[in-house]
């Protein structure tokens, strides 16, 4: 991955990349962003930078057999540890070498890699993804070997809140003292369901948000769009998101889906019809964990739009053209009496779901605050 290839982020590049040449560089980054951002894609223009053997003053010089091999994800000195789960194939203390084929193959086609395509790319949608600590005692075989071709061995851990206790515990006597030239780039969505000790033994890199001028810059020259209302409209829906541009103008986005699954589920919650609700609940349990929690996403975003709208706060709202249609109507019934204890219930749902709570009783019990806050 050479950073060129990464959307904005022009400053974070530059101090990357003078943190590596001035050799001030810690033994353990971690990558702090949100869907999008291009934390794991910094993280691996990072690596590649690292074990390139020709480095230019701005980027790796994607000519030389390290950065020949690291763009193929095959590099020796280069090692991944990723969420996985059991599956018909791998049915017993699935660890990542298990999955490095399709691991290879999501992320040389998408980089901007989410949780979701990774469970859907290994047939794991319908339960949760865990590093444990089976690849714990992995990472410690593979560390303790001497590097083959490079200076530095690089270990690239992508969402490490995903780690149970043991296999983080595991880990800290090898964070706080690592063997010789052994880099960590840690890259995480949420810092919160990390242990503080192994916060406290790694360098934060936060990246934010994709900045206004940079997405335009790109959307300018990949879809032709270089100004005008259309344009302002993509911005304010990405978010500073770099997948939310693709999805915008990807067909088969799945927004359509949770989209059609939201406007039913506030009908049915303001008829209160239950017979309905208990249908729709059991719909909603089978799609699968991933995708029953990007939809709970999915609805805080609806809910924060209708209620900029409501304010008259239209051109903020970060709404679609159908999903702007539905709300120009509904959001009267998300105001300020209500919008905060929605948003609360909706993220109380995320959790519960996050932790393995019964998908039906959550929905449930969703739906019912849902049927007493939208009659506020």
């Amino acid at each position: 991955m050479l950073f060129q290839k990464i959307t904005g982020q022009s400053e974070l590049k530059k101090r990357l990349i003078t943190m590596a040449r001035e050799g001030r560089i810690s033994h353990a980054l971690l990558f702090l962003g949100q869907e999008g951002s291009g934390a794991l894609p910094l993280a691996l223009a990072f690596a590649s930078y690292v074990l390139c053997q020709q480095k230019k003053e701005t980027d790796s010089c994607s000519e030389c057999p390290a950065c020949q091999k690291t763009a193929r994800l095959i590099h020796p000195d280069l090692h991944v540890v990723f969420p996985v789960a059991k599956t018909k194939e791998v049915d017993e203390n699935p660890i990542s070498d298990d999955f490095i084929v399709p691991w290879r193959e999501a992320l040389l086609e998408e980089p901007y890699l989410t949780p979701l395509q990774w469970y859907e790319k290994i047939g794991v949608e319908n339960k949760q993804g865990a590093i444990s600590i089976h690849e714990s005692k992995s990472i410690l075989k593979k560390l303790n070997l001497k590097s083959f071709e490079s200076d530095f061995k690089v270990m690239i851990l992508w969402l490490p809140e995903k780690m149970n206790s043991p296999a983080a515990n595991k880990l800290l006597k090898l964070l706080e003292e690592p063997p010789e030239k052994t880099l960590f780039l840690l890259v995480s969505q949420d810092t919160s369901a990390i242990l503080p000790t192994i916060l406290s033994r790694t360098q934060l890199i936060k990246v934010p948000g994709i900045i206004r001028k940079e997405l335009a810059d790109f959307i300018s020259g990949t879809y032709g769009i270089a100004s005008g209302p259309q344009l302002d409209g993509i911005l304010d829906y990405a978010s500073g998101s770099y997948l939310r541009v693709k999805e915008y103008f990807d067909t088969q986005v799945d927004d359509e889906f949770y989209f059609d699954f939201f406007v039913q589920f506030m009908r049915i919650c303001y008829r209160l019809d239950i017979p309905s609700l208990l249908d729709w609940v059991d719909e909603m349990a089978q799609t699968g964990r991933e995708k029953q929690k990007q939809f709970l996403a999915f609805s805080l975003r609806m809910v924060r739009g209708n209620y900029m709208i409501n304010l008259g706060q239209d051109h903020i709202s970060s709404l679609k053209n159908n999903e702007t249609e539905f709300s120009l109507k509904f959001s009267r019934f998300i105001h300020p009496g209500n919008a905060g204890s929605i948003a609360s219930e909706l993220s109380q749902a995320h959790s519960h779901i996050e932790y393995n709570g019964n998908p039906r009783i959550v929905f449930f019990h969703l739906g019912l605050q849902m049927v007493k806050l939208l009659k506020t």
